[in-house]
């Protein structure tokens, strides 16, 4: 037990003898680097020192040659009278360098005492750019910080890629004017812009509230770190930072805010840093602040908060280091005390200049490469941070020489978005409105509430796009006033719907709202739902009573008597003709090859019904045979082919349109009369189509509308509906033709008046730059392809069964007026000259044959003309000796005394009266 203890005894004794000469070694090693003392003007307890002594330790018990000690002066941030002063004791002490301070006025005094001595100068803060023709100081003075232009390049790229056109920029003292200016300076010339100032610590809502006014959505935010949540939440309470909204913010520590508050809504908002949080050398910087920090400095936790001055801070020490360790071996760095105001320098300050100019390194900012002439960082690399529900993402990387990089594809972007909008419900602003919004009817018992207070086609069709498709929550509100939208040039604002979209009140606005030049200068619009354009509402005209005989409506009361009697003349031509014809002479038997008589069968009774039947398309069993009668026939038929088709066709279209209105067909008719008055709805799109349109018609319809007293403009639809059924047709309302189509359905006594005066169509309307203003227009594109918008549709326009009725569009003249003489006169006349030639060859086939009577009866052409002749008028004679007996001359005697009676004969035989046995 004793020898046990002893053995742990000594043990003990040799450990602690070991490490105490451990320790002795250490410290023996340390006394033999070279002392290598830098300075540092820096705040009180900050980061910035912690980083910048870590980097320096680390560097210390990295070197096999060197110690490097930080001597630090402390100097509150913006006093520069401090800085200097501190900066002169530094180098009355003996540093190879000195960094700091933070602040632009102070770091610009200090540098120039330290350019006064030799002794490089580090800073790592941002910097105006010099004045074109300055000259440049020699030695120059090292700036770690992104130059100016640069980094306003960078911004101004990002905004270019990103399709702004137009942006409000915001900051908050002189040099963020400068920076902003540099980006306007890299800007399209065709961009529009607004610089304003905000103010430290006071009230900006005023002024923000006035952007807001503008409609402005995109906003670029210069200031430092520590006040961007102050002008945020500014911006929030006066809604200036709401879903619509895109926020660049142009400090470098943008990334270490704990936007908790905003990471939720749909705002975009985007910034800019110049280091990666995951990479290894930032992990392992960050532990070394952790075990060397103390109560007065909050360490970060994680490495996204690191500040952009800590980690250039620390990079600005392994440049000063890594530039020690790499000088060449005859070259001695020793520090030598200079006085502040005497002419001594340190004489190989400005070699040491160069070599820190000239010797790149990485740190935890990346590579870092200087400009040898201007002493600026050029060359870096910035990543475009995105904030999200998880925080703040990279999107994009961006270098001077390559220029941006993407990160992110099509979907990640729609994944991402999708990711925002599931915390949020969309406000869906609408009007009331048949078929498109209505309020429901509760049944007994019902208690409705939300979107259940509502039906309709927008109703419909919003909850395809948002619930159905896009998965999302929404809430319908109706809008105050109900009106559509219109803009004042008194007041110089929007009211309705797209009124209540610019003061941000809703998401999204649907209705019948017509996409216009007007509204699409002020919101943006999706594909259109529904494709329409402006017609003519109007009462149909009352039918007429039924007339007895209408059948006689298609042909003027002279026609008729001109056919009665073209009837009459051609019936008693063909009668005559065929008594003078030979070839209607026909044989009574036809088995007697040599009969004594030839009978006439075309007495009058059967001309009469050869002209009946062929007028009345029938026809008839019999036909003549002579050449004359033959052409009186075909001149008949021709006439009464023209003639029933002319009826037929007017007593179809008499019928037809009985009832149609002939007063207005078509918009020029309504323009160029003034009994009948029309009008639209007030400050609608048809208002403001006829209000500016260039086309000579419509001009002088939007002036009539505007001079007409009592006033021919509605309030809406169905004040326009209601006046045209109450006007007796004294009335007629322009409106969209869908409503139109709906309003048919309905009013059986209603009807369209002619065609389409424009092309057109409603749309979804929403704020300009909306992050999901291309998943509702793909929505809408989905729903047209399925033919959902069509059902849609007809769900709402069709009536119900029982109560449809048959749409009639009056447009071009189809109704039909009687014929008058003027239009078939031709036809008379054609029957006219017909029936002279038939006559003409009536008599020249006569006289044929009485010359071939007289040569085979060997009797003069004398005595066989009257021989034929006087048969020819003995209309009563159907048969005709085949010879003639020679006239005696007490046939002769008698001649005169049967004269009457042949007369007689005549007259009775027309009539088919048979006097005489």
């Amino acid at each position: 037990m004793l020898q046990t203890r002893g053995i742990k005894y000594v043990t003990t004794v040799l450990m602690v003898f070991v490490l105490s000469n451990t320790e002795g070694v250490f410290r023996n090693h340390e006394t033999l680097k070279t002392v290598v003392n830098i300075g540092a003007i820096l705040p009180p307890n900050t980061l910035t020192e912690v980083a910048f002594s870590s980097t320096l330790t680390r560097a210390s018990m990295e070197s096999e040659h060197y110690h490097f000690v930080l001597k630090v002066l402390y100097a509150p941030y913006g006093d520069s009278f401090a800085a200097s002063k501190a900066a002169c004791e530094l180098i009355a002490d003996g540093v190879i360098a000195i960094f700091g301070p933070i602040d632009v006025t102070s770091a610009t005094i200090v540098e120039a005492h330290c350019r006064a001595a030799r002794i490089p100068h580090i800073q790592a803060t941002w910097r105006p750019p010099r004045v074109r023709g300055q000259e440049l100081p020699s030695p120059p003075g090292i700036n770690l910080h992104p130059e100016a232009v640069a980094l306003s390049k960078a911004a101004a790229l990002f905004i270019k890629d990103s399709d702004w056109n137009t942006y409000t920029l915001l900051y908050d003292d002189d040099y963020g004017l400068v920076r902003l200016q540099e980006i306007i300076k890299h800007a399209n010339p065709e961009h529009k812009w607004v610089i304003k100032r905000l103010k430290p610590g006071e009230d900006n809502r005023p002024l923000l509230k006035s952007l807001k006014a503008t409609g402005e959505t995109r906003i670029i935010l210069d200031c430092s770190a520590n006040r961007v949540l102050e002008y945020l939440r500014q911006a929030h309470e006066v809604n200036f930072f709401a879903d619509y909204m895109s926020y660049v913010l142009m400090s470098l520590n943008a990334h270490t805010l704990d936007l908790e508050e905003l990471r939720y809504g749909l705002s975009n908002v985007t910034c800019f840093r110049i280091f990666d949080h995951s990479d290894s050398r930032t992990r392992s910087y960050l532990a070394d602040w952790k075990s060397r920090s103390n109560n007065n400095v909050k360490i970060p936790r994680q490495t996204y908060e690191i500040t952009v001055e800590a980690a250039l801070a620390s990079d600005a020490a392994r440049l000063i280091t890594d530039a020690v360790e790499s000088a060449p071996e005859d070259f001695t760095i020793e520090a030598k005390a200079i006085e502040c105001g005497s002419e001594d320098i340190w004489e190989i300050g400005e070699e040491f200049t160069n070599h820190l100019l000239t010797n790149p390194i990485i740190g935890i900012t990346d590579q870092i490469i200087l400009d040898n002439i201007t002493g600026e960082r050029t060359n870096f690399n910035i990543e475009i941070m995105e904030l999200s529900n998880s925080g703040f993402n990279m999107i994009a990387k961006w270098n001077p020489d390559t220029g941006y990089e993407y990160m992110r594809s099509a979907t990640d972007v729609s994944d991402l978005l999708a990711e925002k909008w599931q915390n949020k419900t969309f406000k869906v602003v609408s009007r009331i409105g048949a078929p498109y919004l209505v309020e429901r009817v509760p049944e007994e018992g019902e208690v409705l509430t939300g979107n259940d207070r509502y039906e309709g086609y927008s109703k419909d069709l919003i909850h395809e796009i948002l619930k159905e498709t896009l998965n999302l929550n929404y809430e319908i509100e109706i809008v105050p006033g109900n009106g559509y939208g219109s803009y004042s040039k008194e007041t110089k604002k929007w009211n309705g719907l797209i009124g209540h979209l610019l003061e941000r009140k809703a998401d999204l606005a649907i209705c019948d709202l017509t996409i216009t030049y007007e509204r699409r200068s002020s919101v943006d619009f999706t594909t259109p739902f529904m494709t329409l354009g402006i017609s003519i509402l109007y009462l149909k005209a009352t039918p007429p009573p039924p007339e007895f005989f209408s059948f006689l409506k298609p042909l003027s009361v002279d026609v008729w008597i001109y056919m009665a009697a073209a009837y009459l003349m051609v019936s008693l031509m063909l009668h005559f003709l065929a008594r003078f014809s030979p070839n209607d002479w026909e044989n009574p038997h036809p088995c007697d090859k040599s009969p004594d008589e030839l009978e006439n069968i075309w007495h009058i009774k059967n001309s009469c019904w050869l002209t009946m039947g062929s007028i009345m398309t029938q026809g008839s069993d019999i036909l003549p045979k002579g050449y004359s009668t033959r052409w009186v026939c075909g001149l008949w038929w021709f006439f009464g082919m023209i003639m029933c088709s002319s009826y037929t066709a007017n007593l179809a279209a008499f019928l037809t349109n009985a009832a149609m209105d002939d007063s207005i067909k078509s918009v020029e008719d309504l323009v160029s009369q003034t009994k009948i008055k029309y009008g639209t709805v007030i400050g609608g799109s048809t208002y403001s189509f006829f209000k500016r349109s260039n086309v000579s018609t419509y001009q002088r319809m939007g002036a009539a509308m505007e001079s007409a007293r009592p006033s021919v403009f509605v309030k809406n639809n169905d004040e326009g509906v209601d006046r045209v059924l109450k006007s007796k047709r004294t009335y007629a309302f322009l409106m969209e033709s869908t409503a139109i189509e709906y309003q048919l359905e309905r009013h059986c006594d209603l009807m369209q008046v002619g065609g389409l005066l424009d092309s057109k169509g409603y749309g979804i309307a929403m704020p300009f730059y909306s992050s999901y203003r291309t998943a509702v227009d793909n929505a809408v594109l989905k729903l047209a392809e399925s033919g959902k918008l069509v059902e849609l549709k007809n769900r709402w326009w069709k009536a119900p069964e029982t109560g449809g009725c048959i749409t009639e569009e009056a447009g071009e003249d189809t109704s039909a007026g009687e014929l008058g003489i003027e239009n078939v006169g031709g036809v008379f006349v054609v029957l006219g000259v017909g029936c002279g030639i038939a006559l003409g060859m009536g008599i020249i086939e006569f006289l044929w044959h009485v010359r071939e009577v007289a040569i085979e009866q060997k009797m003069t052409q004398s005595e066989a003309f009257w021989a034929e002749l006087i048969f020819a008028l003995s209309f009563w004679e159907t048969e005709k000796p085949v010879e003639h007996s020679r006239p005696s001359s007490s046939a002769s005697e008698s001649k005169a005394g049967s004269r009457a009676s042949s007369v007689l004969r005549s007259a009775a035989d027309l009539f088919h009266i048979e006097m005489f046995k």
